[in-house]
């Protein structure tokens, strides 16, 4: 079984930046893919990033492209979602996951773990 715990939400003024921290454990870390993804306010959940095993396979969801960044730090167990140039419509309650497989993947059913979220609020 995979626990995975968020950290590093909080409430930003628009243009500003966050980092994301999802601390993982009960489970090989290097071994799983790691996933953000993001659920807005009356929204359905949205692929944010993805990072394989090593990091040499990375993929971002149109929204966030050129200005988020998913990093991963296996001798931490411990996976990263650098938020730059955040906006309104960023404001979600993001939530890391993971699943046991090589391959990167963009829909929530993919992943079997879950973390509990963090909430990001931006304000104009």
């Amino acid at each position: 079984q995979v626990q995975l715990v968020e950290s590093g939400g909080g409430l930003v003024q628009a243009g500003g930046s966050l980092r994301l921290s999802c601390a993982a454990s009960g489970h090989t870390f290097s071994s799983l893919v790691m996933g953000w993804f993001r659920r807005a306010p009356g929204k359905e959940r949205e692929f944010v990033a993805a990072i394989s095993w090593f990091g040499g396979n990375i993929d971002y969801g149109d929204g966030v492209k050129g200005r988020f960044t998913i990093s991963r730090d296996n001798a931490k167990n411990t996976v990263y979602l650098q938020m730059n140039s955040l906006q309104p419509e960023d404001t979600a309650v993001y939530y890391c996951a993971a699943r046991s497989s090589y391959k990167l993947a963009y829909n929530d059913y993919q992943y079997a773990y879950w973390g509990q979220g963090t909430q990001v609020t931006v304000s104009s």
